[in-house]
């Protein structure tokens, strides 16, 4: 039986390496379909994706590719293509993304299976029973945040996800708890940031007359909202524009930069530099 698997390595750059993994594929009876390569000179790291179809048995490829890596000093993860990424979303009272990404992912836009929705507010309740998706109702208080971030961590690993959303999440996760979702836990926020910081920052832009709004996605770190950026966008706003006006442009905007990071994300098309990102398209 032929399977297809997503392989994604990073590791010090020298010569002889895309020969060398494209030698080890072809060695274990694989085909190529897709693969892209990038090296960056600033941090002498190389980085790779590639897509093969293979008839080998999947832990002894593993196994090997594991033999395979060490001399090269590579960090590799390989993932069975057509496994959807199990994922919980957390969400507090502003539905636009959580909206956007429940749809993308029934009209299968997005390779994730979402497993749960987890919120401090019970707005949402309704909407995730539609799409018959559990609904955590877990509040938050300054006195129950240690308490609670437990609940929605138990409720994390119990659901087995590789992918946690915050789809305008309006609590700031502990260090602790970003520390056990590193790697694995998607933010957005508006791109008034640190310009407009607290509530209403599209009230802020629009007495500031500003002339564009935006969105960034990064992933989740202790220094609030300063994690590896994966996507932005932004939208041109004009002096005629109301404060309804750029919201509604601003929210837009922030439901397709989230919904472009996490189909990227769970296509595994992300590879971590540093603060930075990489990004096969």
């Amino acid at each position: 039986m032929t399977n297809a698997y997503i392989l994604t390595l990073s590791c010090p750059d020298r010569r002889g390496l895309v020969h060398a993994v494209s030698g080890f594929l072809l060695e274990h009876g694989s085909n190529i379909e897709e693969a892209a390569q990038f090296n960056d000179p600033a941090t002498g790291l190389f980085f790779m994706r590639v897509r093969f179809a293979s008839e080998g048995d999947p832990s002894q490829l593993r196994e090997d590719l594991d033999a395979f890596a060490k001399p090269f000093e590579m960090h590799w993860r390989l993932h069975a293509a057509e496994e959807k990424i199990k994922t919980v979303i957390m969400v507090s009272r502003q539905g636009h993304c959580l909206n956007d990404l429940l749809f993308r992912w029934k009209e299968g836009l997005l390779p994730i299976d979402i497993r749960a929705i987890v919120s401090n507010h019970r707005d949402f309740y309704q909407l995730a029973a539609s799409y018959n998706i559990p609904f955590h109702h877990i509040p938050v208080t300054a006195a129950t945040k240690a308490q609670a971030e437990a609940k929605q961590f138990e409720i994390i690993e119990a659901e087995g996800a590789e992918l946690v959303v915050l789809a305008r999440y309006m609590q700031v996760l502990s260090n602790d708890l970003c520390s056990k979702l590193s790697g694995r836990a998607i933010n957005i926020h508006h791109s008034f940031l640190p310009s407009f910081k607290g509530a209403k920052p599209y009230y802020q832009a629009h007495d500031r007359g500003v002339k564009l709004i935006g969105a960034t996605a990064h992933y989740v770190t202790a220094d609030l909202d300063e994690g590896p950026i994966i996507e932005q966008d932004v939208a041109r706003a004009y002096h005629t524009d109301t404060v309804e006006d750029l919201t509604a442009r601003g929210q837009d905007t922030e439901s397709q930069v989230l919904a472009r990071a996490v189909k990227w994300h769970s296509e595994h098309r992300v590879l971590m530099n540093g603060h930075k990102t990489v990004i096969f398209r």
